[in-house]
């Protein structure tokens, strides 16, 4: 059952708060620095990671003397401006250590909600693991607001999950993993070893939150089963252990594993199919149809024949052949006027003919999904 975690290529690694604080008195440097050491050890080992952080209010709270996180959002917004600045430099001043990059990326809810930031994040994601460069996403607090906000970064880790199509999201805590009661209240609850994240019986042994954060086992739970939603399976665990990440990486069977009911590919699709709304369509030659349903590619300029509609970025269009018959729909990286431009062409003649160079494909195979 460990061994899809054995296999990853890609994890989604989530830290708590109160893995990063020492107990409330600021950044535990020791902590971070130990953290940072294992993810350069997966990272030289040819594993691709993403980091999503918590600490930046719990870092702010201490910083601004205030003796519990302020439940006003401005001054929530406010911890957080200055926690980061802290989180950042101490994270990158560990990566740096250790001869590793790292990135800063600021997400909010309308990020992931638009489908044109979508692109845009997902590419700069992409972009990041392909140059070896560790992004270290959060919540973009300072703007959020009590609406838009994820309200805690085990469900940003989810979705950043299905953005970066993680084979594994791993989330770190001040516990062992589930339990079958919360075990601050009741002494005789078990550790749940694995399970579906779909399985709805686990919520009834989750407890809520710590005071230096706004998650609890419950929203570990809901992260989990949006990572789910693209086939990344989630394992939760006490990021307190000695090596905890290369211990679970070598398959080791702590914490607990929440396992998708569908496989990665499949799954992903299926998210994608749920929400797409038709913006327009390409008309493709035989062999862009070929490509697409017998060798599972993306569709690159040279394959498009015509256009009709009027879509942007980030949109969704229909596929079809010759004939009119839709084989595909996905989500198009160029505008209409700039897919007429682009069709027929190969993919070096983007920047002679649009001034700027986006991505090759028209669509991305990761963002296309075959017609029934």
């Amino acid at each position: 059952m460990r061994k899809k975690i054995k296999d990853a290529k890609r994890l989604v690694v989530k830290v708590g708060s109160s893995l990063l604080t020492n107990n409330g008195l600021g950044l535990d440097r020791n902590a971070i620095d130990h953290l940072a050491e294992q993810l350069v050890t997966l990272q030289k080992g040819g594993i691709q990671l993403v980091l999503v952080s918590s600490g930046a209010v719990a870092a702010g709270v201490t910083r601004l003397n205030l003796k519990t996180r302020p439940k006003q959002v401005h001054m929530q917004q406010a911890a957080a401006a200055i926690g980061q600045m802290g989180l950042v430099q101490a994270y990158e001043s560990c990566f740096m250590r250790h001869g590793l990059y790292a990135a800063q990326i600021l997400l909010s809810h309308e990020d992931l909600s638009n489908r044109t930031r979508y692109l845009n994040a997902r590419s700069t994601l992409t972009t990041l693991l392909e140059m070896n460069v560790l992004p270290v996403v959060n919540e973009n607090d300072t703007v959020a607001t009590a609406e838009l906000c994820f309200g805690d970064n085990d469900t940003l880790a989810g979705l950043v999950a299905n953005l970066v199509n993680a084979d594994v999201m791993i989330v770190l805590t001040d516990q062992d993993g589930l339990y079958t009661a919360d075990p601050r209240d009741d002494v005789s609850a078990e550790l749940i070893e694995a399970a579906s994240a779909n399985d709805s019986s686990l919520s009834k042994g989750a407890g809520k939150g710590s005071s230096l954060g706004r998650g609890g086992m419950l929203t570990k739970l809901s992260g989990a089963r949006l990572a789910a939603r693209s086939g990344t399976d989630t394992v939760i665990a006490n990021g307190k252990i000695d090596g905890i990440l290369q211990r679970l990486v070598e398959g080791e069977e702590l914490g607990t594993l929440l396992e998708a009911d569908n496989e990665p590919v499949t799954a992903k699709k299926q998210w994608l199919a749920g929400q797409l709304t038709l913006k327009g369509s390409l008309v493709l030659d035989a062999g862009a149809v070929n490509v697409l349903t017998q060798s599972g590619r993306s569709l690159l300029p040279v394959g498009v024949k015509s256009t009709s509609g009027t879509f942007s970025r980030g949109d969704v269009v229909a596929c079809l052949d010759e004939g009119g018959q839709e084989i595909a729909r996905g989500l198009v990286n160029y505008e209409a006027a700039e897919v007429q431009k682009l069709m027929g062409q190969n993919s070096e003649r983007i920047e002679q003919l649009l001034g700027y160079v986006g991505e090759e494909e028209i669509i991305h195979r990761d963002n296309l999904i075959l017609s029934s």
